[in-house]
């Protein structure tokens, strides 16, 4: 049994990405792992204000929501990462989740990643830009970090039409190898 920490940037519940963060969570539950999903939309976190306090205390100075999902990121063994993609990069939730990562992205290490993004463009060459960032944080930040799978959702503009697509499956299958 995996520990497996599913964080949703969609900015809405039951959105194209976060949809599939919901099928995955269903393959990876009847495979018999521990699933938790965070929908980040509804977690209170600011910016991160480069103040550098954390560098050397390893907390962040803001009292938010973001301490107690550090905590679950630390003891996951897999993560999975999830957003939608708005001119061809992350969501802006996404974005400021991955910098709210600082005061312990040193501990965040030895974890498997899995990635969706969902678009409305329909061509997966297209969303590589956003896939690259999530590269940037995780293979050149986090110590260990191993790329598991990636699920490249595209031709979803309207909510729920994502189920209409190959990724609504694969999430499912991705899940329950997990």
């Amino acid at each position: 049994m995996k520990n497996v920490l599913i964080i949703s940037a969609s900015p809405r519940k039951g959105g194209n990405s976060d949809t599939l963060c919901d099928r995955f969570a269903q393959g990876a539950e009847e495979s018999g792992n521990k699933v938790e999903k965070v929908f980040l939309a509804a977690k209170n976190i600011g910016y991160c204000r480069g103040c550098g306090v954390c560098n050397s205390t390893h907390k962040c100075v803001q009292k938010d929501d973001m301490a107690e999902i550090l905590d679950k990121m630390v003891s996951a063994g897999v993560i999975v990462l999830a957003t939608p993609v708005y001119f061809y990069s992350m969501d802006g939730q996404m974005k400021t989740f991955i910098d709210r990562t600082v005061p312990r992205y040193t501990e965040i290490s030895n974890k498997d990643f899995y990635f969706i993004m969902t678009a409305a463009d329909t061509q997966k060459a297209n969303l590589e830009r956003t896939m690259e960032a999530f590269r940037g944080f995780t293979e050149d930040c986090l110590d260990g970090a191993r790329e598991a799978g990636i699920i490249y959702g595209v031709g979803a503009w309207n909510v729920g039409e994502i189920k209409t697509t190959s990724a609504y499956d694969e999430a499912y299958e991705m899940g329950k190898r997990v």
